[in-house]
């Protein structure tokens, strides 16, 4: 945000002003410090019915979906690892809240929405080589590929089974597909991005990085919204606003986890320091810095995985960060025009408002 000039400090505000400011200042820190109980509120809401749509399964198969959720340990005893936060469950039953339905109506919504959420994970471990998630061993490396591979089809599975269980349930499930077919495309290129070269006219451009966000994050966080506002009677048009502000939260919240990928602090990221770097990923700051006249240095520094620090203060140096955290406002922007353009209950558009800002305005 720009400073304020000379001129414009000179002159104090009204007090009439100052006092609405310090308001909504005031409002936000208390919807922040409400999140956690908004969060607490819709997973115990949801928790009774995800578990029992688990309990059909195969036993075996319903083991690693246990696991996966952190529910238990490899064998099936309690675990006491953290399941997560329950984010997409919450923008489904705060969905169906604005709407102003009750947030039961959204919890077939939730339960497909976290089913399918963590189908992608499990094959995202899978395609990434990833040996570890939320502090335990991925399921493929605790249970093998095959297996990882077949409970996350058995959740796929389960979650259309799920929604079209639901009175409604074919907007339901024609909603969900919308965003299944947007979370593999923006999977596919997020895999190709990986083999394209730094530089020259093959390079990943800014624009393609977008579109791979907002299919790849943003579509699942939209549908949990929509399918919430789905079954609780919403319009069309309603659900369609909420879809919107959850896809341009899914690109505001990559983009701040870039951010943090390099220049956050580990202690709060739980990630090493730049660590995206070293992993030479091709994020959004890294891709606006290589577009820059120092671009062909940073690749270089990428390329040899050397040098983090250097490459980080190049990036830096080129406007990457700045530039990342000015799209991130953006989305954030264009998350509250959808909302503020859709007829929502006051106190859930309320909750919800306070979700999405908690998602993005972290420590960066």
């Amino acid at each position: 945000m720009a400073r304020p000039s000379r001129q414009d400090t000179a002159t104090e505000a009204p007090a009439t002003t100052r006092t609405a400011r310090r308001g909504e200042s005031h409002d936000r820190a208390v919807g922040a410090r409400a999140v956690p109980a908004v969060l607490d509120r819709c997973r115990a809401l949801v928790r009774p019915a995800l578990e029992e749509a688990v309990g059909r399964l195969h036993p075996w198969v319903g083991e690693m979906a246990a696991y996966s959720f952190g529910w238990c340990e490899v064998g099936g005893a309690p675990a006491v690892a953290s399941g997560g936060k329950g984010v997409r469950q919450a923008l489904a039953v705060l969905g169906a809240e604005a709407a102003g339905a009750p947030g039961r109506a959204g919890v077939a919504a939730a339960v497909a929405v976290e089913l399918v959420h963590t189908f992608s994970l499990l094959h995202d471990d899978i395609m990434d080589g990833d040996t570890d998630r939320r502090r335990r061993p991925t399921v493929w490396r605790a249970y093998g590929t095959g297996p990882a591979v077949l409970a996350g089809d058995a959740l796929f599975a389960l979650a259309v089974e799920t929604l079209a269980a639901q009175p409604g349930g074919a907007a339901g499930v024609r909603t969900l597909s919308v965003a299944l077919g947007d979370l593999v495309r923006g999977q596919a290129d997020d895999l190709l991005f990986a083999d394209r070269p730094w530089t020259g006219p093959e390079r990943v451009r800014p624009d393609e990085y977008r579109a791979m966000a907002e299919h790849k994050t943003g579509a699942l966080l939209g549908c949990a919204a929509a399918l919430g506002a789905v079954l609780g009677g919403a319009r069309p048009e309603t659900a369609a606003a909420l879809d919107r502000a959850g896809r341009h939260l899914g690109v505001a919240f990559q983009i701040v986890d870039d951010v943090l990928g390099i220049w956050g602090d580990p202690g709060v990221t739980g990630k090493p320091v730049h660590g995206d770097l070293r992993e030479r990923k091709k994020t959004f700051p890294v891709l606006v810095a290589l577009g820059s006249p120092m671009g062909g240095r940073i690749a270089a520094l990428l390329e040899s995985g050397a040098a983090t620090d250097t490459a980080a203060a190049l990036i830096e140096e080129a406007g990457g960060r700045a530039a990342a955290m000015a799209e991130a406002r953006r989305h954030l922007a264009a998350v509250e025009t959808s909302l503020a353009g859709a007829p929502l209950a006051a106190e859930a558009a309320r909750d919800l408002r306070s979700l999405l800002e908690y998602l993005v305005r972290r420590d960066v």
